[in-house]
């Protein structure tokens, strides 16, 4: 599929201008293409004008014409204060004929693709380098593409999503870097053709669902506009009341036909979740019984004996560890570049766990490429908390395009006219699955704490780690052991499956890791994390999202009496409200017992620690649903280089960028009986 892409982008004009009303859908059966289709119908801008309120173009399809409008970018969140971008991405709003006004437009220069051709080559030859086979991805706003030249010198520009497999990406871009170092190549060339306009709209040529076929560059302002076609969505589209039915019918699948197929798992998470709450109330950790013992200067204690700590895991997990290596994948735009890259060039399967799999307009473009993948043969299979994922599609986000229709059922939308397979996971009782795997090949696996949706690709500090080796055999297997139980046999097609363990794939190369859980019963990752912080004697480091288990605290505490460094970085702003005023108490609390404590700006949602020099790190928050309740996963390591690593890349990195506490934040009465409340349920 061409996907045309290159240099300019949008100008804001100042006044105001109402557009004509769009006629819902009397123009898209002109040009309507199957996504992915290279043999769509191509728009032509025959005349173009530019006004206040967006960008307007007269185009024709065949013998027919049709009439559009691309609406001027915002500032970034509304901030009209903010620089105008010099390049941005605009959807075309189709409409009935109209004219412009002329007291308030200007006309535009219409060139063809031709033209634009010549144009973008010049501009492109220092973007795209000259590798076989690869390419480069340009950054816009909310969306990526993917540039590159074929063997034969043809241009080509895709979504990310639509990357060919073959292709390898060697490099990244911005649109503001393109644009920017893109006018003296058509300043060169409409020169040349004794051209001097206020603005040009260029025919791309570009067709099919989410092409680019206008590019539009203000000469003035220095600014432009890719103008791109989206496909009217298909199906049901989520509506206030479409979530909330979601969410009670799965609950009440859950424990009525749950009980059915999994009457062992259910009733053995009910007896685990009832035992959890009686033994924390009844063994509280007081933080008061410290305030007595002075907080004393820090010890220069020599880190606990690492090869005794692993030894000590042996029997903490009951198991021996694995072995393989981990790449460290800070924020979304690392995370998501490299998920896309291998899922676009799996072989044989894709395979998803995932707490939380949203609707917005980055799950629906994920979801586009399983479809895709699914279609091409690669056995796919997604795997979702069926309670996280309907709870989470009824929520608006802060941040989403204009033009996206969220469906209402994301699980529907991948199933829709497509090979992926669904699969929710009950919530018995509640308890959730919290472990995010990404399998491609049953030989590369991402883990850790991103979900599918915009804000973990663009919004929240978060982390994945690429797995590879040995260790991947037996995620692989949990996933397929998970993917039994969520099906029509639940218990029982576990338990067949158990006695044939699946994952045989990966190799034995690496250095030792180890794999910690959180299952019904058996609290490892709670279990291991205590003692680690028992043993340390010279630092402990910690960044979570969600603390509010008592019982770590308080150690803690008792770590930092016994002259260790403990730190510990929280999130400056939560996604559940609540736990703003909790973590206020949590983070006074560590102030007052010598811990220092790091305000992350913005949201984190990294969970990863590191004590004496053995890291962990995964999905686990160190809150009760985490440690005690929901199914979780962590990776761990005392292979020195890969610590080092993340001691660099997320530690130091994140104690520069945070506010260290040095006053404790104002307390309300209300906020201890809050606690109370969230100690219990999160």
């Amino acid at each position: 599929m061409g996907r045309v892409a290159s240099l300019l982008l949008v100008v804001g004009l100042a006044a105001c201008r109402t557009a004509p009303p769009p006629i819902p859908g009397s123009q898209f059966a002109t040009f309507q293409s199957a996504f992915g289709a290279e043999d769509g119908p191509t728009l032509i801008a025959e005349e173009s004008f530019a006004a206040a309120d967006g960008l307007f173009i007269k185009y024709r399809v065949g013998s027919e014409l049709g009439y559009a409008r691309a609406a001027w970018p915002t500032p970034p969140d509304g901030d009209e204060a903010a620089p105008p971008l010099q390049g941005n991405i605009a959807s075309l709003e189709f409409y009935g004929e109209f004219s412009p006004d002329t007291a308030e437009s200007r006309d535009i220069l219409v060139l063809g693709a031709t033209d634009w051709q010549r144009v973008r080559d010049r501009a492109l030859g220092d973007v795209i380098p000259d590798v076989e086979d690869a390419g480069v991805i340009l950054r816009f706003a909310d969306d990526d593409y993917f540039l590159t030249y074929d063997p034969a010198g043809r241009f080509h520009a895709y979504r990310l999503e639509d990357k060919p497999a073959e292709y390898s990406i060697i490099g990244a871009v911005t649109i503001n870097e393109l644009v920017g170092g893109s006018w003296r190549a058509l300043d060169d060339y409409l020169a040349e053709r004794g051209l001097n306009p206020a603005g040009v709209l260029f025919n791309t040529g570009d067709v099919g669902a989410y092409s680019l076929p206008f590019a539009y560059g203000d000469m003035q302002s220095r600014t432009g506009l890719f103008l791109r076609y989206v496909p009217p969505r298909t199906g049901p589209l989520a509506h206030a009341g479409s979530a909330t039915g979601q969410t009670m019918g799965h609950i009440a699948r859950s424990h009525l036909t749950g009980l059915l197929a999994r009457p062992f798992s259910s009733i053995g998470r009910l007896f685990f979740v009832v035992f959890d709450a009686a033994r924390d109330t009844v063994r509280p950790d007081w933080l008061v019984t410290l305030s007595n013992q002075p907080v004393p200067p820090l010890a220069n204690n020599a880190p606990m004996d690492l090869a005794a700590w692993e030894s000590r895991l042996d029997q903490l997990t009951g198991r021996p560890g694995n072995r393989g290596t981990m790449r460290y994948l800070i924020d979304g735009e690392p995370f998501f570049d490299r998920f896309l890259e291998t899922a676009t060039a799996a072989r044989e399967s894709i395979h998803l766990r995932a707490y939380i799999y949203d609707n917005d307009d980055v799950a629906a473009r994920t979801a586009d490429l399983l479809k895709r993948r699914a279609d091409e043969g690669v056995d796919v299979k997604v795997l979702l908390d069926g309670l996280g994922t309907v709870f989470a599609a009824g929520e608006a986000p802060a941040h989403i395009p204009d033009y996206y229709q969220p469906p209402a059922s994301m699980r529907r939308y991948l199933e829709q006219d497509s090979d992926v397979r669904v699969r929710l996971a009950p919530n018995p009782w509640l308890t959730g699955d919290h472990v995010k795997t990404f399998i491609i090949d049953e030989e590369i696996v991402f883990l850790g704490g991103m979900n599918v949706g915009r804000e973990y690709r663009y919004e929240w500090h978060d982390m994945m780690v690429e797995v590879q080796g040995s260790v991947v055999n037996r995620i692989v297997d949990d996933f397929h052991e998970h993917w039994a139980a969520a099906g029509p046999f639940g218990d029982f097609a576990k338990f067949a499956h158990m006695l044939h363990r699946h994952g045989k794939n990966a190799s034995d190369n690496g250095y030792p890791l180890r794999l910690i859980y959180t299952l019904p019963g058996d609290s490892e990752i709670f279990r291991t994390q205590l003692e680690a912080i028992r043993a340390a004697r010279s630092y402990i480091f910690i960044q979570n999202s969600y603390f509010t288990n008592d019982t770590l605290l308080y150690e803690l505490a008792k770590a930092r009496r016994r002259g260790v460094d403990v730190r510990v970085i929280l999130p400056l702003e939560s996604d559940i409200g609540p736990l703003n005023r909790d973590t206020a108490l949590v983070a006074n609390a560590m102030l007052e017992n010598g811990i220092r404590v790091f305000l992350y700006p913005g949201m984190s949602h990294i969970k990863a620690a590191v004590f004496d020099g053995w890291a962990c790190l995964g999905s686990a928050n160190l809150d009760n649903l985490s440690l005690r309740i929901n199914k979780e996963l962590n990776v761990a390591t005392s292979h020195k280089p890969a610590v080092d690593e993340l001691l660099q890349v997320l530690f130091d990195t994140d104690f520069e960028r945070s506010v260290e506490m040095k006053e404790p934040f104002p307390e309300r009465w209300s906020d201890h009986l809050l606690e109370i409340f969230v100690d219990y349920f999160y």
